[in-house]
Order: C-alpha cells, then structure tokens, then sequence
C-alpha cells in the first residue's frame, strides 16, 4: 500500500507557539511510519511557511525553534501543499485553530484532521460558543462580554467576585486572570486586551474541580461504525495554583497533577461525557476536541467551560492521555484522526458545486 504523505503544520503566529512545537514532536514521534510518511512544515512567529528537514524536534523549546530556522528553507504555502495527501494542523490559538487554516485547506481541496471552518472558529470565540450552549439547554457559568476596558468595572460588579477575565479567542490559558479582589480587576482587564480586542467576564466557581473530557469520531455517523463518536473517561486537573495557568500547564514540572481516571461519581462521569458529546455536536465539531467542564467541589454541579478544537498533543497533554487509558493509545489516535479527515473530504467531494 502507497504511504499517504502527511504536512504536519507547527509553528504559527499566535501566543501558543511554543505550545505547538511541543505538540508536533509526539505527533511526529507517533505517526504509523508504516501507513504514512511526515513531512514537518512549521509557520515561523513571522507567519513564514518552513518545509523543514528535520525529522524530529528536540525536547527544549528553544532548541526547537533554533532548529527548525536553521534546518528549513522558506517555501510558499502552495508548494507544501501541492505534495500532501493530508494535513494534520498541530496549531493552537489564532490563526491555526479558529477556522483560518482551516479554510485555506478546504480551499486547497486538501483532507485535514479536526474541526472544520465554522466548528473551529465557534471552538476559539468563547462568547459566541457560550451563547449557542445556552440556547442548546447546557450549564452555563453567568458571564458577560467586554469590547473596551472602561466598561469592564459596572459589568463585574454585576457580576460579582470571584470573576475570570479571559481574552475571548485564546487558548492555553494565556492572558487569564482570577479575581478576587475589585482592586485586581483592571490589571487583569488590561492583560486579557494585550491578546484580544473581546474579552469575557466569567463568573467563578468558589471551590473548583477542573474536569476534562476528550471527543474523538464523526458526529453523524451511524451507531457501529468504525470512526462513530465517542467521549473517553473523564480526567481531572488539580492545579497548584489559583487556576490552571499557563505556566503550570508547560513550564513548571510540579504546575498540576492529572487525574485519570477523575475520581467523580460514576453519574456525573456519565453525565459529563454526554454533555461533551453534545457541546461537540452544538459547535459543529468533527473528529475531535476536548471538552471542559468546571464541578463544584460542595454540591458536584457541572458547568461546561469551552471545546478546544485542536488540544494538545504533548506527552503530558490531557487528550492523548485520556484516549490512551481509554483503550485507544497515541499512534492508533493519530490514523483514527487521519481516517476521519479523510472520510471528510471523500464526503465533501461528492457534493455539486453547480445546479
């Protein structure tokens, strides 16, 4: 059988980066060399496309990045491209997870694992998903939208402390703020803006529990199919700090404990699971995201928090962990998540494009 050749995309212009080049190594590291063969393209901060000749990156970050500069040549999207049979998108943030890439590829014609257009850019923009999760009947958190920072003071007041201050399309917890104090507001306010010209109030969750669930399949396929959707066990993240930060997440060693499986009632595992199934079917999802959810440590009530669309793939990353113990180890992950992608544009290629 013919190897398919697979882009993996890295890099990107948004501040999750770093983020990616960690999540492209375990791709790289666990792609079936017998069914395909990678090719590493990585987006440099400057949004220049790379086709590098390294095989695989190292394990420090800014060893990485030095690598990747000095082992590949500028080339235009459309040479890298032209020699794909499919993309795997390890990007996260803007311009790679919110539907951008995304539709440069469905220009293309090209198969691409994950969301699609619409499912990614509803997955990036807190607000708008949080909106159509209201209106679908799942527990939402209050909250409330800010465009410019002298309107955020009256809109937290009603809101009342504790509060979260996000950007609204950013992931990896980067420019997030707990407060607790009013005080604490305006700084926090003015970090979300540093990333985002949208910015969200949320109201938070006196004693937490960050629960996680990860979606992997097609959402309309019939019961018994191969590549049917399916949520995995649920996980849980016990942070050793205010929340799970950006830096617990990926510089500090000791930053948070994963719990898998989450020690929860085996009603609420079950009830988590279905609200992920059913948050990945309201924001048009396809093939796979993981799913947050925030659990009151005194009553056990839920809140569904966001779907990432594309979440990451490091070796401590929560997705292929959860899949892993699930029954379902990285390698195996990955060609699911290459099916899907291809069955997709199989999908796709049947459809008119004239009356």
């Amino acid at each position: 059988m013919k190897k398919l050749r697979i882009i993996v995309l890295c890099g990107g212009q948004s501040a999750e980066h770093s983020v990616s080049l960690v999540s492209a190594r375990t791709v790289l590291s666990n792609i079936d060399p017998k069914r395909y063969c990678p090719q590493l393209v990585y987006i440099d901060r400057k949004g220049f496309w790379r086709r590098s000749r390294c095989e695989f990156l190292t394990d420090h970050v800014g060893a990485s990045e030095k690598v990747l500069l000095a082992n590949s040549r500028p080339t235009a999207p459309s040479e890298v491209l032209a020699t794909a049979d499919a993309v795997f998108p390890v990007l996260h943030g803007p311009l790679g997870e919110d539907g951008t890439v995304q539709g440069l590829l469905e220009l293309a014609g090209l198969p691409y694992v994950g969301c699609g257009v619409l499912g990614s850019a509803l997955g990036m923009d807190k607000e708008v998903s949080k909106r159509l999760c209201i209106h679908a009947g799942l527990p939402i958190l209050p909250y409330t939208v800010v465009r410019h920072p002298e309107h955020a003071a009256p809109l937290a007041r009603r809101l009342g402390l504790p509060l979260f201050v996000k950007p609204a399309r950013m992931g990896s917890s980067v420019g997030i703020s707990k407060v607790m104090e009013s005080a604490e507001l305006m700084p926090a306010v003015n970090e979300a803006f540093r990333y985002d010209d949208k910015i969200v109030l949320e109201k938070g969750v006196a004693s937490p529990r960050e629960i996680e669930c990860a979606v992997l399949g097609d959402p309309w396929a019939k019961q018994g199919d191969p590549l049917e959707l399916k949520a995995s066990i649920c996980g849980e993240i016990e942070a050793n700090a205010e929340f799970y930060t950006y830096a617990a997440k990926y510089l500090d060693s000791e930053g948070a404990k994963l719990k898998v499986p989450a020690e929860i009632p085996e009603k609420t595992a079950k009830m988590v699971r279905e609200l992920a199934l059913k948050a990945f079917r309201v924001l048009d999802g396809y093939g796979m995201a993981r799913a947050d959810f925030l659990m009151d440590r005194r009553n056990g009530a839920v809140w569904f928090n966001e779907l990432n669309t594309i979440p990451g793939f490091t070796s401590i990353s929560m997705y292929p962990r959860l899949w892993t113990e699930s029954g379902v180890d990285t390698p195996a992950l990955i060609s699911r998540l290459i099916k899907l992608a291809l069955r997709r544009a199989r999908a796709h290629a049947r459809l008119k494009t004239a009356p």
